[in-house]
């Protein structure tokens, strides 16, 4: 049986990691208010909102009778994508994003924290790219995929900075 690809789902599951995302870093730009980290966080914010908008302004594009965008012969990218997000570190829960900002003793751990978010969210993006049936959507994609590796790289310099290389 062919099972239609659903791509209205995976750009909702992108939303709502893009939403814990920027939950995650407001929150912990508070939390850690003055600092050097907290003014990364504060810059990150800001764009994961942008990255929000962007896919909600892709999933606006698609039909809205909910028809198939590609064919997903065997389910696996259906399944694959919706188990991706389910091992995302911030998934759709946001009571989790709480509780995990709530057990980070300092900007160390939130920073680490961000970057298995950020890791987390190119590997969902870059599955999302290839179920993408648009070459257009799969460029949209690749430019979010281009700014999470992006935030992979401010996170890591400013851990370096912060704490040396030792990780």
């Amino acid at each position: 049986m062919i099972y239609p690809f659903n791509a209205h789902e995976a750009l909702k599951i992108a939303i709502s990691i893009e939403e814990n995302g920027l939950k995650f870093y407001v929150d912990a730009a508070k939390r850690f208010a003055p600092s050097p980290a907290s003014v990364v966080f504060d810059r990150l914010a800001h764009e994961e909102e942008g990255h929000k908008a962007h896919f909600q302004a892709m999933l606006d594009a698609l039909p809205k009778d909910d028809a198939p965008t590609a064919f997903d012969p065997d389910n696996e990218m259906d399944q694959y994508l919706k188990m991706m997000a389910g091992l995302h570190i911030f998934q759709q829960d946001p009571d989790k994003v709480d509780k995990l900002l709530a057990g980070i003793k300092g900007e160390k751990e939130a920073i680490e924290l961000a970057i298995a978010f950020e890791k987390d969210s190119v590997m969902f993006f870059v599955q999302l790219k290839e179920a993408s049936a648009e070459m257009s959507d799969k460029i949209s994609v690749d430019r979010l995929i281009a700014e999470e590796a992006r935030h992979l790289r401010i996170l890591a310099r400013e851990y370096n900075k912060l704490f040396g290389s030792d990780k």
